[in-house]
């Protein structure tokens, strides 16, 4: 999946809904302190979380717009380009590590989840949704009428099963001793936040948006209108998400 140029939109979008385990992810942590990487940081809003709790922290992005987005909006972090599974670190070169929302977007899990085990030497914590938007805009594509999107699969020896159990057994086989849990809770945002989203190409949603005709975004977002009015409570579209977060802790 492409996040070409869609920094500016995600930071205006996704980014609240992704900050929704930070509170988790903080009692995994434990006390801050010591130095941390943040893998697929984005717009470094949980970057910066960290930092103001006391943390060192690296915030490591392979997309330049992200990067810029998380430069403008956050200038204390220092911002590193790098992608799984090849991070520019050394081994154990960090007290925590923290991948939120990133293994469920790489060619390698495996590979990757390793890479995230090998630049720490003490705590490692990654999530994945095995709940997400991504059911609201199947909603709409159904609306609309469209051709569904095939998504985009990994090859059956790469990828594993998006639930709790399938993370778990995923990252043992990476390495890991992983503790897994599973984090459930409503996120609130206004339609046209949704809209800037899909209109931003964040996401499955919006790389299927980008691929579609006129006529067919017209369709796509008449069908989203709809939902929209069927939906609202109080002018904000109530979602549940749910991610599923493992942690691996050698301290």
């Amino acid at each position: 999946m492409s996040w070409a140029g869609a920094g500016e939109a995600y930071a205006e979008s996704y980014a609240s809904l992704c900050a929704g385990t930070g509170e988790r992810m903080r009692e995994m942590l434990g006390d801050a302190g010591g130095s941390l990487l943040d893998v697929g940081a984005g717009d470094g809003t949980l970057a910066a979380a960290w930092q103001a709790a006391g943390w060192s922290v690296t915030a490591c992005e392979p997309e330049p717009s992200m990067r810029d987005e998380a430069a403008r909006r956050h200038p204390e972090l220092e911002l590193v380009a790098g992608a799984l599974p090849g991070l520019p670190f050394a081994d154990a070169a960090f007290d925590a590590v923290v991948a939120n929302f990133v293994l469920n977007h790489v060619d390698d899990p495996r590979a990757s989840a390793s890479e995230l085990r090998r630049v720490s030497r003490g705590v490692t914590i990654a999530s994945i949704w095995t709940g997400s938007p991504s059911t609201l805009w199947a909603d709409v594509t159904g609306r609309s009428g469209l051709a569904p999107s095939p998504g985009e699969r990994l090859p059956a020896e790469k990828d594993f099963e998006r639930t709790a159990r399938g993370l778990g057994r995923m990252l043992g086989e990476a390495g890991w001793k992983p503790q897994v849990s599973e984090l459930t809770w409503t996120w609130r945002p206004a339609p046209e936040v949704l809209w800037r989203s899909v209109e931003g190409g964040v996401a499955g949603a919006g790389a299927y948006y980008r691929g579609l005709a006129d006529a067919d975004r017209r369709r796509f977002r008449d069908a989203f209108d709809e939902i929209v009015a069927e939906r609202a409570v109080e002018g904000r579209m109530p979602l549940t998400q749910t991610a599923a977060l493992a942690v691996d802790d050698r301290r």
